[in-house]
């Protein structure tokens, strides 16, 4: 995770349940086989490079999980909802001066 949203992160409240994470605020750390997340946090936990609160690994799977205090947490990545385009309303065509009149009554 990058610095400035990890920092966010870590003075958020916490919520449980599953994460939405910002694909912006993070950036590819490389690739490290272990047999679980807690595996990969031991493993790393004493290197130059950490799991550290905020950090998400991707699972073989696809699944995501995030780091927090209180362990690993489900987590995906936000999806805006694609911008509805602004169609005006169809405009009905101009009256000409040959054209029917309504009948009145």
């Amino acid at each position: 995770m990058k610095e400035m949203p990890r920092q966010q992160f870590r003075w958020a409240p916490h919520v449980s349940g599953t994460a939405n994470a910002k694909l912006k605020d993070y950036e590819p750390a490389g690739e490290v086989e272990a047999e679980n997340e807690y595996a990969l946090w031991a493993l790393l936990r004493n290197s130059e490079r950490p799991l550290d609160v905020g950090d998400i690994l991707e699972l073989p799977t696809g699944d995501l999980r995030i780091c927090k205090y209180v362990g690993f947490e489900e987590a995906r990545w936000f999806v805006p909802d694609a911008p509805v385009p602004q169609v005006p309303a169809p405009q009905p065509p101009p009256l000409s001066e040959n054209a029917p009149q309504p009948a009145q009554a």
